[in-house]
């Protein structure tokens, strides 16, 4: 192992701690679990070692997008991790209507001062 090597694999394993402990926590870090763990398998691809072997044709070049990534079990509490909250169609409509409102009284404003 090359030290190149040994440097992805200490940054995958860090990665792959975070992913578990997003895992373990819930609420809206559970999110992030799966995506730490497959970032965490793609450094583990990108090795220097294993791109030079890719190179030569001695590693596996048709290997599944995404296979490999482990993550530990999501709310192991039995909870849902769902709290509520708006309805986004409502959100969304909100800041329409602020948004048109704040154009015509910026509109407004500038036909009170105009230059020149």
């Amino acid at each position: 192992m090359t030290g190149g090597d040994a440097i992805l694999e200490k940054g995958a394993d860090r990665l792959q701690e975070l992913s578990d402990r997003a895992a373990k926590s819930g609420g809206p870090t559970a999110k992030l679990a799966q995506p730490l763990a497959e970032d965490a398998v793609l450094l583990r691809r990108m090795k220097p070692s294993l791109i030079a072997a890719r190179l030569k044709g001695d590693a596996p070049t048709d290997l599944e997008p995404g296979s490999g990534a482990v993550v530990a079990e999501a709310n192991p509490n039995g909870k849902s991790g769902k709290r509520g909250g708006p309805n986004p169609v409502m959100v969304i409509g909100a800041a329409l209507v602020a948004g048109i409102v704040l154009a015509k009284v910026l509109d407004w404003r500038s036909h009170a001062h105009p230059r020149g």
